[in-house]
């Protein structure tokens, strides 16, 4: 019998504080203007400073639960991909395992950055064709205000908080995942990375204490020559073209980025989601956030066709094509914002 994965709910957080672009006028030389004019972004989501990533993730896993009628008592497998988690250790997926009382489930928390989700699903529906595990949880969470920079105008401009969730059960017959694409070219280390410890990357002039360095030129060159191609490759495996996808659904980076893919994809603006207009780019976050924001609107709906590409620190990249089957909400709760779109 072959094995497929299925998603089954959809939940997300975003913390309550809002930072605006005027407030941004305020702690660094930028405006307004020129925020919206370079990345596309007029507000982002502020932890508390007792908030840290394990609660937004919780949070998130709340708001799936309020919304279907699911259960976490027999999943198998947590899975969190975040490179802000609370702690070296334990794990954000060990806290979630902990809080909900969840017996005999493994926890695993995935670092690739702003790709991670995309990583993390992946590893999810690996884990259940191959039968190992029947069903998981994936979350993809960052606190990026927590290492960010707030002198550095270029940076801090970007990164906001947030959370989202997916539950995946295993299904008989084919699932929802229908290709898959994944890369990294870790040479690029260097112009996006957070220093650790004692080590510090301090080629091309950049240097951390803990902080997210990042050189925004080039991030913008690797995202618009990779990223493409990796598309390419995902339509290339289904003898697709690009007017079969029904939603494009990138890295939330900013919208100078996401503009450029779409135009290097074939792939309109008008049908590609994104969530950094109030949430800025999420990191890890941003992925699912935008999905879940596409349910809620009622934009995306079951049988939609959602590319989903990933790309950020490492560098690491990777996308998936999904055919979306979960039915709409149980008990809607209501938007958070609305969903990127040109049209």
């Amino acid at each position: 019998m072959n094995i497929g994965t299925k998603v089954t709910a959809i939940g997300s957080y975003v913390p309550e504080r809002v930072l605006s672009n005027a407030d941004l006028e305020r702690m660094v030389d930028t405006s307004d203007e020129w925020i919206v004019r370079r990345t596309g972004i007029r507000e982002r989501r502020i932890a508390a400073e007792d908030e840290f990533t394990s609660h937004l993730c919780l949070r998130a896993v709340d708001d799936l639960l309020r919304r279907y009628p699911v259960s976490l008592h027999d999943v198998d497998m947590i899975l969190v991909a975040t490179y802000t988690a609370d702690f070296p250790v334990p794990s954000v997926a060990c806290q979630i395992q902990a809080h909900y009382g969840i017996s005999g489930a493994g926890a695993l928390d995935v670092n690739a950055a702003c790709s991670g989700f995309v990583y993390a699903l992946n590893l999810a529906d690996g884990l259940i064709s191959a039968g190992l595990h029947r069903k998981i949880l994936v979350l993809g969470a960052d606190t990026a205000s927590k290492i960010v920079d707030y002198t550095d105008r270029s940076s801090c401009i970007l990164f906001g908080d947030g959370a989202g969730a997916m539950l995946l059960e295993a299904t008989e017959g084919p699932g929802g995942f229908l290709a898959r694409q994944f890369g990294s070219d870790g040479s690029g280390g260097i112009h996006l990375y957070r220093s650790g410890l004692s080590r510090v990357l301090d080629r091309h002039s950049l240097k951390g204490d803990g902080r997210l360095m990042q050189n925004g030129r080039e991030v913008y060159r690797f995202a618009v020559g990779t990223v493409p191609a990796g598309v390419r490759a995902l339509l290339e495996q289904l003898g697709w073209g690009a007017e079969k996808v029904d939603w494009f659904v990138p890295h939330s980076a900013n919208l100078r980025i996401v503009e450029s893919l779409c135009e290097r994809t074939g792939i309109p603006l008008e049908r590609t989601l994104y969530s950094l207009e109030y949430y800025g780019n999420t990191s890890a976050a941003t992925i699912p956030l935008t999905i879940h924001l596409g349910v809620k609107s009622g934009r995306v709906r079951p049988g939609d066709h959602l590319l989903l590409y990933g790309f950020g620190g490492g560098y690491a990249y990777g996308g998936l094509v999904l055919r979306w089957t979960l039915e709409p909400e149980v008990s809607p709760v209501g938007l958070f914002a609305s969903v990127g779109d040109a049209g």
